[in-house]
């Protein structure tokens, strides 16, 4: 693979820190367990889609987009991250965002939904969840374009092929900080969401030929239909950064059981997850992904899939700001 012949911009300010967690491994009394931190790159607070935005705002610009249109849920990171990137380009945004848990979205919220306001969003538009976010989204292109301007639409989550070139990235990334590191991961971890962060994972340690499984961990969907969008996904990124051998369908695990009533909905296992981090390491989580995450994690370390001896590296895809949207869900 040769990453360096898609235009990308710079966003990241170099690597990622890969920090060991010896309390948090104390803790759980098995797997030793890693965190790639993610949730500190760049600016506007951090976090994984930074990774992909690089190689897609970059084609917005050769297109000659002068807005970035994309959408989430109501306390989206990717709309935070989407919408900081257009300002340090001296772009303007609009955001679609879907309301999925009804009466879940409030004009007057903290986290992300302040932090919209902060950066100086253009449009804002809620639309009832299970909507058709493409189809929003165009709407929104096509009215820019009726008053001579250009709208470059990202889908949610930046979680197309060339966005999920930015974890191929840092699947090599990684690898190399192994390499300095002089230790050797068992298995990466990361939440499953949009599909992109997990696609270019599975993309990139494959396509390196590493042999490190990467297990993900579903924060909405069931899990046959998360392996699929995972898979199909994959096969596209693949071929686009050039991987010459199939990726297997094996090579793309989900775990759906933490999931819990629904996305974005609080479960015990999340809350433990960021209080025992937080306790331990005074590393925040999110409560939509990385909790979620983490909660599948520790409670596949307790039952022995991950055994004692095993280095596990846990991605940090960040979203803490959302913690202040959730306020009344971690108050002891």
């Amino acid at each position: 693979m040769n990453l360096a012949r898609f235009p990308r911009r710079n966003y990241l300010q170099g690597r990622s820190a890969i920090e060991l967690m010896p309390r948090f491994t104390a803790a759980l009394g098995g797997a030793t367990i890693y965190i790639k931190r993610d949730d500190i790159l760049g600016f506007a607070g951090g976090g994984n889609k930074l990774r992909k935005l690089e190689f897609v705002v970059a084609d917005a610009l050769a297109q000659g987009a002068d807005t970035l249109v994309t959408g989430g849920a109501v306390q989206s990171n990717h709309c935070r991250l989407t919408l900081a990137a257009a300002k340090k380009e001296g772009l303007q945004c609009r955001l679609i965002l879907e309301e999925r848990v009804p009466g879940s979205y409030k004009p007057e919220a903290s986290g992300n939904n302040f932090l919209f306001g902060l950066l100086g969003v253009e449009k804002t538009r809620v639309v009832k969840g299970g909507t058709n976010m493409l189809e929003e989204m165009q709407k929104e292109a096509d009215e820019l374009a009726a008053i001579g301007r250009k709208g470059y639409v990202i889908p949610v989550g930046a979680s197309n092929p060339l966005g999920a070139l930015g974890y191929v990235a840092c699947a090599e990334e990684l690898l190399s900080q192994s390499f300095e590191m002089q230790t050797s991961f068992d298995h990466v971890v990361a939440a499953s969401g949009s599909s992109g962060t997990h696609t270019g994972l599975v993309v990139g340690l494959y396509g390196n030929n590493s042999n490190i499984p990467v297990t993900g961990i579903n924060v909405s969907r069931p899990k046959e239909a998360q392996e699929e969008l995972v898979y199909g996904m994959v096969q596209k990124t693949a071929a686009l950064a050039g991987v010459k051998s199939e990726i297997p369908r094996s090579a793309v695990t989900c775990f759906a059981d933490y999931v819990g009533p629904g996305y974005s909905l609080p479960t015990p296992g999340m809350i433990e997850a960021v209080k025992l981090l937080a306790r331990t390491e005074g590393i925040l989580l999110d409560p939509v992904y990385t909790g979620k995450a983490m909660a599948g994690l520790i409670d596949l370390v307790r039952k022995g899939y991950f055994k004692k001896g095993e280095k596990v590296l846990f991605i940090h895809t960040g979203g803490s700001q959302a913690l202040f949207a959730y306020l009344d869900t971690f108050r002891d």
